[in-house]
């Protein structure tokens, strides 16, 4: 890692690379909601959403780590209070466009800031960048702002849960997202 990284909030421009880096840390759950095992579908239609303003997956509700002009990490976190909302948009474009059933379990609430997804560039990761995202939306929601940030880390991953517990996250619980059992861990101000 270079000295020339840096977190920024996201802009439309970003769109490509966020994309791709969401895709990384979500593959399957978006495999499930189009309904198909297609990458090519599924960067297609998570690019539809994170170039477009006001859903889950909208650059708006994104961070990207740069490093030389280049976007190695990305970020989406959004206010749980506003998941429906969000989720609206995409629930309307997968029953036209992939005919599946989309009806997701709640995955955040009201009460917490939710990181949707976070996901570093392949041949950068084991660099700390991971978490070096993550202790920036730290600050940020946490410290500054004093909001509770939650995640869902899945049972299988035990690594990102060490992590996740190394910056100051505590377990609140389980949920099930897509048929999927996950701990639910958050990070509340002091």
């Amino acid at each position: 890692m270079t000295t020339s990284i840096k977190i920024r909030k996201a802009d439309k421009a970003d769109s490509a690379a966020i994309a791709a880096n969401l895709l990384l840390a979500m593959e399957d759950i978006v495999y499930q909601f189009i309904g198909q095992n297609d990458s090519n579908k599924a960067i297609d239609f998570l690019l539809h959403f994170v170039q477009e303003e006001n859903n889950q997956y909208s650059y708006q509700n994104c961070f990207v780590v740069e490093d030389d002009g280049k976007i190695i990490a990305a970020v989406n976190i959004y206010d749980g209070s506003q998941l429906n909302q969000l989720r609206n948009p995409i629930a309307s474009y997968i029953n036209s466009h992939f005919k599946t059933e989309f009806n997701p379990e709640d995955e955040t609430q009201s009460g917490e800031f939710y990181i949707d997804s976070l996901g570093v560039n392949p041949n950068q990761q084991g660099k700390g960048i991971g978490a070096k995202l993550l202790q920036f939306v730290i600050d940020h929601y946490v410290h500054q702002n004093h909001q509770t940030i939650g995640l869902l880390v899945d049972e299988e991953n035990p690594m990102a849960k060490k992590l996740y517990l190394r910056l100051g996250f505590k377990s609140v619980g389980q949920k099930t997202l897509v048929g999927k059992q996950m701990e639910h861990l958050q990070i509340r101000p002091e």
